[in-house]
């Protein structure tokens, strides 16, 4: 019988159903606290790596809108304000009965159809798709990683080979910044660019004119 077979057999016996509640737990508080402390580096080398190629964005933790102080991902703010913008996205989303990370490119606020349709953006979407991304209301480009950020082999590889582990998961972060980011802030600048009346259907252009 192995280790984890032997602990398993002890806190499974009625007599000690108080001491596996009471590790339960603690091992609960535990887990969120490694999975905060991975966000957290995480957020440290992404600061870096936008100061190192010196791109305009800023790098945000996400929190569980539920839970304060539970981290839940990272994103982008781009350094000039503008009323609507794509912006870089990780973050981890609970599937069945565990977490997993997506990643990819979400839209700050609800969408005009107008913004969809632009040239730059429609550009970036079908290139996007092109290499597995998918889309939708809030995104225009989401991609699962192969990362369940709160299971054990995630966890052991987070505190035994944390270097190698980050490294890994920086990677969809270059790509979305190297590979896609000119097409980024080239859609950006036309949102930007776009004012907000440009988004009235012509259902509704005609009936202005009728009146």
């Amino acid at each position: 019988m192995n280790e984890e077979q032997t602990v398993l057999e002890f806190f499974s016996r009625d007599e000690n159903l108080s001491l596996a509640l009471i590790a339960a737990e603690h091992l609960d508080n535990i887990r969120l606290q490694h999975n905060n402390r991975f966000w957290n580096t995480l957020h440290e080398h992404l600061n870096a790596l936008l100061t190192q190629q010196e791109l305009p964005w800023r790098a945000e933790l996400t929190e569980d809108r539920n839970s304060e102080g539970n981290l839940v991902g990272l994103h982008l703010e781009p350094h000039t304000q503008q009323r609507s913008f794509l912006r870089p996205f990780m973050e981890q989303q609970l599937m069945e009965n565990s977490y997993r990370i997506y990643y990819g490119l979400m839209w700050n606020a609800t969408t005009e159809p107008a913004q969809i349709k632009l040239p730059a953006v429609e550009s970036l979407r079908t290139r996007m798709a092109a290499v597995g991304f998918k889309d939708s209301d809030s995104f225009l480009a989401w991609q699962w990683s192969p990362w369940f950020p709160r299971r054990k082999d995630f966890l052991l590889r987070y505190s035994n080979k944390r270097d190698e582990l980050l490294k890994e998961v920086m990677q969809p972060w270059q790509a979305l910044l190297q590979e896609f980011g000119n097409q980024l802030l080239m859609a950006n600048v036309a949102l930007k660019e776009t004012p907000q009346s440009a988004a009235i259907s012509l259902d509704q252009l005609h009936q202005k004119t009728k009146r």
